[in-house]
């Protein structure tokens, strides 16, 4: 009992192309920089099953709610919400999902393509041999330069932007779905050729494969335990509207659990490559682990340009990480734009141009943090980059979540679910408990955890 038959946007043109979208919106910096790292830290192997446990307990079931309350509504976030609390005769107040969601994937994108511009500067830095011999010290002070440059990073943030503008005014099939068609193997591809140059080359892989998978029960604390719920809630995507934008373009015959359990599956594949070609390369150099914008723009350029063929792979590696920053940003911007286009009557290329000209204009803010505004800090501190990441990551994307689970699982009407999910009853039985109780209470820890 969908509310709409199809998308006035587009719809995916099957299956496939909805998972390696929603996969292309899941894999990003996170991937890269955070959860290798983190997995290491806190037990290896064993903190990977359990961050694999939280994926089925957390992240699969908040996204199978937000696919399926996409795909019921077939519209913009904002408009789903509004259309799917009126027919389940819900309390209005429950439409704050959709615009928190759209808030949040706006405000991320902001300050996610001054990041991305960094790496499309290192791509063309590698390439160009300018990290080949490079020592500790020319590595930080050539990330010191780039950050501290504010010409440089408005230069770099611009042609990000200006590349999601351009995919996202082309449309579902002609921009994103085209994108995702040729960027998400091309990742992949780029990954198996990483791994296989750390290995070859590195001559600390099997060091690098035992930081990441020993399984070490002693160095998984509770905190461990925490930080990997946080992980299996943040690295899908979930809560910024994106999910439940590109379900409103999902096929209706399409199985939403099976195709929600496959897009997290290829989410951790990804960061767990992505540990295997990071770690042989730190060791390797004696150089020391990390997380954060220290591991891939300082660390990492300092190994490639130590080892055979650095240049080359280095570049390689910053390509990779530029071609998973677009896939993330054409989904964080989709909402805004569905919704503008259904608010305002306009064609998707004016509305592309007017909210990805909204947010390179709030990017600005976090561009000048790291240079001419590095000394005006607003709350406990935080420069305006800080404040962006920590309001939209820390508080809207959990709220979010938990608001996505507590709407599904209580609110929503059950014809809906039920048509939507189309599974037997105790699998459907099994989602709506773990949606219902266990999701939203973890995912509320986490917010607690976060803000506290």
């Amino acid at each position: 009992m969908a509310l709409g038959s199809e998308s006035v946007h587009g719809m995916w043109s099957s299956r496939l192309m909805f998972v390696m979208a929603a996969a292309g919106s899941a894999v990003g910096l996170g991937n890269i920089w955070r959860f290798p790292y983190v997995a290491g830290e806190n037990g290896g192997g064993a903190f990977v099953l359990v961050y694999i446990g939280c994926i089925f307990l957390i992240g699969v079931p908040i996204m199978a709610s937000e696919i399926l309350m996409g795909r019921a509504g077939r519209q913009s976030p904002i408009n789903a919400m509004r259309d799917l609390v009126a027919h389940s005769n819900a309390n209005p107040l429950w439409q704050v999902i959709g615009w928190m969601g759209a808030m949040a994937g706006f405000m991320i994108l902001s300050f996610y393509a001054v990041i991305a511009g960094w790496a499309i500067s290192y791509f063309f830095q590698m390439g160009s041999g300018a990290f080949t011999g490079t020592s500790a010290e020319q590595a930080n002070a050539a990330f010191g330069a780039l950050t501290g440059d504010p010409v440089a990073v408005v230069g770099w943030h611009t042609l990000f932007m200006m590349m999601t503008i351009a995919i996202a005014a082309r449309g579902v099939g002609a921009g994103l779905e085209a994108t995702v068609r040729v960027l998400m193997p091309a990742l992949f591809v780029l990954l198996v050729v990483l791994v296989i140059y750390a290995g070859v080359t590195s001559g600390k892989f099997i060091e690098g494969l035992s930081f990441l998978f020993s399984f070490n029960v002693e160095k998984l604390t509770w905190e461990g335990v925490l930080i990997a719920m946080g992980q299996a809630f943040f690295t899908l995507s979930l809560g910024m509207g994106a999910i439940m934008a590109y379900g409103a373009y999902m096929p209706k015959e399409v199985s939403i659990i099976s195709t929600a359990t496959t897009i997290a599956l290829l989410d951790t594949v990804v960061a767990l490559m992505s540990g295997m070609v990071i770690f042989p390369l730190v060791f390797a150099n004696g150089l020391e682990s990390s997380a954060g914008p220290g591991l891939m723009f300082v660390t990492l350029p300092l190994a490639f340009g130590q080892m055979t063929g650095g240049a080359f792979f280095g570049a390689v590696f910053f390509l990779l990480v530029t071609f998973a920053a677009i896939t993330s940003s054409i989904s964080l911007v989709e909402p805004a734009i569905a919704w503008l286009i259904e608010r305002m009557k306009t064609t998707r290329v004016k509305a592309a141009l007017v909210i990805g000209g909204l947010a390179w204009l709030m990017g600005l803010g976090s561009a000048f943090s790291f240079n001419i505004w590095a000394d005006l800090y607003f709350v406990n501190g935080m420069t305006f980059f800080d404040l962006m990441d920590y309001v939209s990551n820390n508080i809207m994307l959990p709220l979010g979540g938990v608001f996505i689970a507590l709407f599904a699982g209580w609110a929503i009407d059950q014809d809906i679910t039920r048509d939507q999910l189309s599974v037997g009853p105790v699998a459907y039985n099994t989602w709506r408990f773990v949606t219902r109780f266990i999701a939203p209470s973890a995912v509320f820890l986490v917010f607690l955890l976060a803000v506290f």
